[in-house]
């Protein structure tokens, strides 16, 4: 059988594709494989800053596509989060607030802003670099916005700490934050 160029072998021994995961439900099946028999983020302290995130991104996207605040399950999010986890979001963009999120309640207030403007996200394409404690991840993710349905594909350059298997600290660079704003505004008449 010939061996598939993208595929690299992971410290455990199996294989992954770092450039291409696939949709949303391949993460979250690649997530919950890597999961079995263990129930909290607490249990992977030992992971990579990679390993983490691929699960966190996993339970983030189900977050968006249960309905976010309200009706989602935040705690299969927070599983993933440091209790001392600062998100330093870019302002400007309709999601993102003051810009900084700090704790496990400001996580939960940050996703639920975040999925009150979007309806689905699906990771199209990702690479990271790093290893340890700390990666860089680009993400491609298609974003579907709530209020008008429009679809926007945004490239996402994200620097991650992880502490004691959990997202420390996170800062993501939009590449276009205009595009994105604007999939979530309603047409100018």
């Amino acid at each position: 059988m010939a061996a598939d160029a993208g595929l690299r072998e992971r410290s455990d021994g199996r294989q992954h594709r770092p450039d291409l995961l696939g949709d949303t439900e391949n993460m979250i099946t690649n997530a919950t494989d890597e999961q079995a028999g263990e129930s909290r983020a607490g249990d992977h302290a030992h992971d990579d800053a990679w390993a983490v995130m691929e699960r966190f991104y996993a339970a983030e996207a189900a977050y968006v596509a249960a309905g976010g605040f309200g009706t989602a399950r935040y705690d299969e999010v927070a599983a993933y989060l440091d209790p001392e986890v600062v998100l330093h979001q870019a302002p400007g963009l309709p999601f993102t607030g003051t810009g900084t999120w700090r704790g496990h309640d400001g996580m939960e207030r940050f996703l639920a802003a975040f999925s009150q403007i979007w309806e689905s996200m699906e990771f199209l394409e990702q690479e990271h670099w790093g290893d340890g404690d700390t990666v860089v991840v680009r993400n491609r993710v298609r974003f579907r916005a709530r209020a008008t349905g429009r679809e926007v594909d945004a490239l996402i350059l994200q620097l991650i700490t992880v502490r004691n298997g959990r997202m420390l600290e996170c800062r993501p660079f939009y590449w276009d934050p205009a595009a994105i704003a604007a999939a979530c505004s309603p047409a100018s008449p």
